[in-house]
């Protein structure tokens, strides 16, 4: 039997993290264990975005899958993960998607064309480590881009097969020294795509989940208790 939460406890909830273009599970480890510590369940898979077959479909098979029939859901997209997660959600009948420096799609948009559609543009050239790692330790990002993986051609050009999330199922946190995606144009997709005029915000630049972990989870869990 499982034990019912006393006052000022909350259920033990199951996130699953998703990563962005490029990255793996791995992207997320730091921010699994801290969730881990507060008493949560976090799951972190390896999405097969570098399979060159692979659709939206699969990507949201693949996530769902590594729920494990858990009840208690809540799906957060990193990045590119914004495509993958209110897909996993729809499996998984979570009760939250949390869009992080989120790709917020429309239906029938690709990723490849989301960038033009909200008038993206690069905050710096300056390479890898300068415009996503500027804010994590030099030996972590090492790793991280010593594990980047192909993003297939096919997830960049295959329409986004919908149907969008519920904006009130939804949450936005926007990266406020976010290099790749600007703090300004996440809060205005937050905005125009969700309806969020009041989005989340933490003081890390784009992987926040290898540079700020622990503020990470603890947003995430309060998120959750909300």
């Amino acid at each position: 039997m499982t034990p019912t939460p006393g006052p000022g406890q909350h259920a033990m909830t199951t996130f699953v993290l998703l990563h962005g273009s490029g990255d793996s599970g791995w992207a997320w480890h730091l921010v699994q264990r801290e969730l881990q510590d507060l008493g949560h369940d976090a799951v972190a898979p390896d999405l097969p975005t570098d399979r060159a077959d692979a659709t939206w479909a699969d990507v949201a098979t693949a996530a769902a899958h590594a729920a494990g029939g858990a009840e208690d859901v809540v799906v957060v997209g990193h990045s590119a993960g914004g495509f993958a997660a209110p897909l996993a959600a729809g499996r998984l009948d979570a009760r939250l998607v949390v869009h992080l420096a989120g790709l917020v799609p429309q239906p029938g948009e690709s990723a490849a064309d989301w960038f033009d559609h909200v008038g993206w543009t690069a905050v710096t050239d300056d390479g890898p480590a300068a415009t996503y790692y500027h804010d994590v330790d030099p030996a972590l990002a090492a790793e991280a881009m010593a594990r980047e993986r192909p993003t297939s051609e096919r997830l960049g050009t295959e329409p986004w097969p919908g149907p969008p999330w519920p904006p009130e199922r939804t949450r936005y946190v926007v990266t406020a020294h976010d290099r790749f995606l600007a703090p300004n144009l996440q809060r205005r997709v937050a905005a125009d795509r969700l309806g969020i005029t009041d989005p989340d915000e933490l003081p890390a630049g784009h992987c926040a989940p290898l540079s700020r972990p622990a503020a990470l989870a603890a947003l995430l869990v309060g998120l959750a208790a909300a």
